[in-house]
């Protein structure tokens, strides 16, 4: 999982695709905002998706997830579809209603009120499912609508198509993905948290007669993550850098660990905290790539960590 907005450039890109490839990883996601804190280098999200489509030919790929704020629907819709035929369908649309005010003020985006964004969500997916399906199709709601609209070329699937909803609001988020999610996101959890999180959803599923087993369940987590303590202080040092914490990267660590839901520690705790999550039904996890200059952490990853973790 690539953060984006995070100082990520188009040579970056192409080469943390191609190594994902080279190393056997099955999955590489991005954020998609167009800052977080102060401005870096940020390529767009859609953009660096057609670029993964031609410069990979095996792993998934997409994002964690695209506002529906940024970008009419009706844009998103044939966007993704096009990537996704490009792709051979390997491209997963992310959607959510979308979180980070700062960024919709700096760029004059309107950010409505909580309510609407889910409202506009709900109407987005009905939309763009709408025109990934036979045409020509008709949609109307209150915020989006499209007539007679025949959206060439389809994605691979056509209607069928599957989006992912990232988010773990009880209120709406995980009663929208009862409805229409092929892929539930959540984003960094304790075990505790996370099984009340996946109960929510069941009753959420139960009321619209769905069984949750057919809802993919992945997982983005920020990660303290490596092999040894030389590695894993490395590791840390950079990470603090990165957010001007100073102290001992034990001590750092530790704050993660008390302070957040971070997975912090070496491989074998990591794998039974990620045991402990698959037992619950967590199908993936998307760990954050916080240097974007080194292939030490997507080594590991792949060599070490997914081979541990692979029969869960």
């Amino acid at each position: 999982m690539v953060e984006g907005q995070n100082g990520l450039t188009w040579e970056r890109w192409v080469h943390i695709l191609r190594t994902a490839e080279e190393l056997g990883l099955d999955s590489v996601f991005r954020s998609d905002h167009y800052f977080i804190g102060s401005h870096k280098s940020s390529i767009d999200a859609f953009l660096s998706f057609a670029v993964a489509a031609r410069e990979t030919s095996r792993i998934r790929f997409g994002q964690l997830v695209s506002p529906v704020t940024f970008r009419s629907p009706v844009n998103v819709g044939r966007m993704a579809a096009q990537i996704n035929q490009l792709s051979n369908g390997r491209y997963q649309l992310g959607l959510g209603a979308g979180w980070h005010e700062p960024e919709h003020t700096d760029y004059g985006i309107r950010f409505p009120p909580t309510r609407e964004r889910f409202d506009r969500l709900e109407e987005a997916i009905n939309l763009i499912k709408a025109m990934w399906g036979a045409g020509p199709a008709s949609y109307k709601g209150k915020f989006y609508s499209v007539t007679n609209v025949d959206t060439i070329p389809k994605p691979v699937f056509g209607a069928d198509t599957p989006i992912l909803i990232g988010g773990s609001g009880e209120k709406r988020t995980l009663p929208i993905v009862a409805k229409y999610a092929d892929e539930w996101n959540a984003v960094n959890m304790q075990e505790e948290m996370y099984q009340h999180k996946i109960d929510v959803l069941a009753a959420a599923c139960e009321k619209v007669a769905r069984d949750p087993a057919t809802i993919h369940r992945s997982m983005m987590v920020f990660g303290l993550i490596a092999g040894d303590e030389r590695s894993l202080d490395r590791l840390t040092r950079h990470h603090m850098e990165m957010s001007g914490a100073t102290g001992s990267p034990a001590a750092y660590r530790q704050q993660k660990v008390e302070a957040s839901s971070w997975i912090v520690g070496l491989t074998d705790e990591v794998v039974d905290r990620l045991g402990n999550f698959a037992k619950m039904g967590l199908e993936e996890v998307q760990l954050q790539l916080f240097n974007f200059d080194s292939d030490e952490v997507p080594a590991y990853y792949a060599n070490e960590l997914a081979p541990r973790v692979a029969g869960f």
